[in-house]
């Protein structure tokens, strides 16, 4: 399951690629380009979050990709809406697939109102560029006591991820987490140019597909709901593979698509639905 993977004192090292994550809710696409993503009110906790990037080699330092970073306030709350764009940042990487941002120590926050079901602590990561799969990916902070509540991070899928923060020689925090890219799977042009557009399942819900870079993001009542890596055939599936779709373009010119997903991870039960295309981008 884990591939080339070694134990090295604390934590694991190894080659093979890194894992993805749910992509969540609260994505926004273009966040500003820098590197300190903390407002200036934020004095404390600070977190000096580094590592490389590398190629699917896992040797080649992948220069020039694009990594973007989000992450929720130390009240536990997404900057969703404000110009500011609060704990969001990007920046590329330097000619030895370097990055490096200032950010806070994330925190745990509730998933409902009853408080009773916490996400643990956790960044949020989005690698792309020319040549190497995109990835989405999420890193975790070891010893949270909420990781095993969260079927994305108790994944095996999350193991390598799941890091310890320790302080440098000038006593700040910090968090190193190296990234080893994959081979990309891409749909090309004129194969996108068949699926991209507003579909409706047959519970009236619209659904929203569209194209960043080689990925397929997922739009449901015009928010950003997941992301969608290519399988071959027409048929993509998201980080968990708790959603999967095959889109089939028809004989007169229509697309339909057919989906599998587990509304509840931890029942693992699947459902199924169709959509047709309304609206053709």
């Amino acid at each position: 399951m884990f591939g080339n993977i070694r134990w090295n004192n604390d934590h694991y090292e190894g080659t093979d690629p890194t894992t993805t994550d749910i992509l969540g809710p609260f994505y926004r696409p273009g966040a500003p380009m820098r590197t300190n993503v903390v407002p200036k009110e934020i004095k404390e906790n600070i977190l000096q979050l580094s590592g490389t990037v590398f190629k699917d080699d896992g040797k080649t330092p992948y220069k020039d990709c694009l990594v973007e970073i989000w992450q929720c306030s130390p009240e536990g709350i997404y900057d969703n809406t404000s110009d500011e764009y609060k704990f969001r940042g990007a920046q590329k990487t330097s000619a030895d697939g370097k990055y490096h941002f200032t950010t806070c120590i994330p925190v745990p926050y509730a998933t409902n109102e009853s408080k009773k079901t916490y996400r643990p602590a956790h960044i949020h990561m989005r690698i792309s560029g020319k040549g190497e799969q995109d990835l989405v990916t999420q890193i975790y902070l070891k010893n949270d006591p909420h990781i095993q509540e969260d079927y994305a991070s108790r994944s095996p899928q999350a193991l390598k991820r799941i890091l310890e923060i320790k302080k440098n020689n000038k006593n700040e925090n910090t968090l190193q987490f190296d990234i080893v890219m994959s081979k990309e799977l891409l749909l090309d042009d004129a194969g996108f140019q068949k699926i991209l557009g507003l579909y409706q399942m047959d519970d009236k819900t619209k659904v929203e597909f569209y194209r960043s870079d080689d990925l397929l993001f997922v739009k449901i009542s015009g928010q950003i709901d997941d992301v969608l890596y290519y399988q071959g055939n027409n048929s993509f599936k998201d980080s968990l593979d708790t959603t999967r779709i095959k889109f089939e373009p028809q004989e007169n010119g229509e697309t339909k698509f057919f989906v599998e997903f587990m509304p509840d991870p931890d029942k693992g039960n699947w459902v199924k639905g169709t959509g047709k295309r309304l609206l053709k981008y």
